[in-house]
């Protein structure tokens, strides 16, 4: 089923300056870029293109720095992740009007016709503004000649609308339905078989339909209340609606974060609310004896040690945080500060060489780093950044993660292993092959300590979607040391 949204955007009236703006302009500096939200989307997806920048860092950086707000902010976002979200789409059917391979094409040149293609097929900006505003900015940013193959091009993407050039560019759903979801939902193709596979979808790829659709969606901001610091109660008084799920969520409409009281100061912040519940259910495993010292292993940026060391802070006890990069541990320590009888404690330590004895703590958390295919709402460039070659790399580093996360915890004590993907050998791959080589620990059902989401159970795992939860793909597996 093709997603027929299209953004409200539509190009912004422009007033002439007059004679003398110009006079004050030059006594200010230079006069401000034509066009900047245009501008600015093309920088960061140039910048994601060339060197693997992130939109979700550079695109605030971006914003601020050039004094874009309201309407201009809010349309150079839309073009920015929009453009994003349906590049394999866009690629798609402008391959089909070039005269020679997309991959030819200039990098200059791709994040314009990228941006052109999204704003004749995704919005509701009339064709020959979208068209025109485009080859005005290529002409800015890459030259008067360039500009003519680009509107050339755009012109011949303004032909059809998104739907007829689905029916060309798009293989038949009987002969290759999931080169067709591909195509349509714009994910790499080993994504949607990875994603199937792990949503164990029957041959009509229906629900897998449903989840790579979401992913083009784009998601509410959800807020953290930190223990002790601030409630829930405290966030939807602020306006914000309180979440589905997690006692300390709540989610915005709309609306910089920032804006909020308790998140200018730091009692609350921004984290996904499946996030919130895997580091709850850690908390809620019954264990034997003390529970006063527990570990997050793999803690930048910081989000589910600010949660952590609140419950631990609550309980009477502390939390230890560790971040391999320093200054992702410089973020840990500021989501961690001013916690409950400031229960957090934050070093900069390759949790696989660990500076602390084994057997030392109660609750372990290693939130291990992953290919990130559970947040594709949120970081739609992260599809195109992978393939599948790379894509289990990472399985040795976890595997040693949840080793030495074993090696840390007590007899008795809980350690969770978590995933920002849903992908199968990043999530039960990983903790089958441990629990293979580890007779001293055992695998503990999950969904029986997250009894608010029943339906993300699977097996004596948890994995969230957001299709199905609202939320990003967590994956969440509990054990227990003996």
């Amino acid at each position: 089923m093709t997603d027929r949204s299209r953004s409200p955007y539509r190009p912004a009236r422009r007033r002439s300056s007059g004679k003398g703006s110009g006079g004050a302009q030059s006594r200010q500096g230079p006069p401000a870029p034509k066009d900047p939200a245009r501008r600015v989307a093309y920088d960061v997806l140039r910048a994601v293109h060339d060197r693997d920048a992130y939109a979700n860092l550079l695109l605030p950086s971006l914003l601020r720095d050039r004094g874009l707000a309201g309407r201009d902010a809010a349309l150079a976002t839309e073009l920015t992740y929009g453009t994003l979200r349906r590049q394999g789409t866009y690629d798609a059917v402008l391959d089909a009007c070039v005269d020679r391979s997309l991959s030819s094409v200039d990098s200059e040149v791709l994040p314009v016709l990228r941006l052109g293609a999204h704003q004749l097929l995704a919005t509701n900006i009339p064709p020959h503004a979208a068209v025109s505003a485009t080859v005005d900015l290529a002409r800015r940013v890459v030259g008067h000649h360039r500009s003519r193959f680009a509107n050339a091009v755009l012109r011949k993407v303004s032909a059809r609308d998104l739907d007829a050039w689905l029916e060309v560019v798009a293989p038949e759903r009987d002969a290759d339905p999931v080169g067709r979801l591909a195509v349509v939902h714009s994910h790499p193709r080993w994504i949607v078989e990875a994603l199937a596979a792990a949503l164990g979808d029957g041959p009509d790829l229906a629900e897998t339909e449903e989840l790579l659709a979401a992913h083009n969606v784009r998601p509410r901001v959800t807020l953290v209340a930190k223990p002790g610091r601030a409630s829930r109660a405290d966030l939807v008084a602020q306006g914000a609606e309180a979440g589905r799920y997690s006692p300390y969520a709540a989610h915005l409409a709309e609306g910089d974060p920032a804006a909020l009281r308790e998140v200018r100061q730091r009692r609350a912040a921004v984290q996904d609310e499946a996030s919130q519940l895997v580091a709850l259910a850690l908390t809620r495993v019954p264990v034997d004896g003390s529970d006063h010292l527990w570990l997050d292993t793999c803690a930048g940026p910081g989000g589910k040690a600010g949660l952590l060391a609140g419950l631990a802070g609550q309980r009477g006890g502390h939390l230890l945080a560790a971040e391999v990069q320093p200054a992702r541990a410089g973020l840990v320590a500021t989501a961690v500060e001013r916690s409950v009888r400031d229960a957090g404690r934050v070093v900069a330590a390759d949790s696989t060489r660990p500076a602390w004895r084994d057997g030392a703590f109660d609750r372990v958390l290693v939130d291990a780093p992953c290919t990130g295919l559970g947040a594709l709402r949120r970081r739609p460039e992260s599809r195109w950044r992978r393939t599948e070659a790379s894509a289990g790399e990472l399985a040795p580093l976890q595997r040693d993660l949840l080793c030495r996360a074993l090696d840390a915890a007590r007899p008795g004590g809980v350690v969770a292993y978590v995933t920002c993907s849903p992908h199968l050998p990043e999530t039960r791959g990983v903790v089958e092959d441990v629990l293979a080589a580890r007779p001293d620990a055992e695998l503990l059902r999950a969904a029986d300590h997250l009894p608010e989401v029943p339906d993300a159970a699977a097996g004596d795992f948890v994995q969230f979607w957001p299709h199905r939860h609202g939320t990003d793909a967590m994956f969440l597996a509990l054990l227990r040391r003996h």
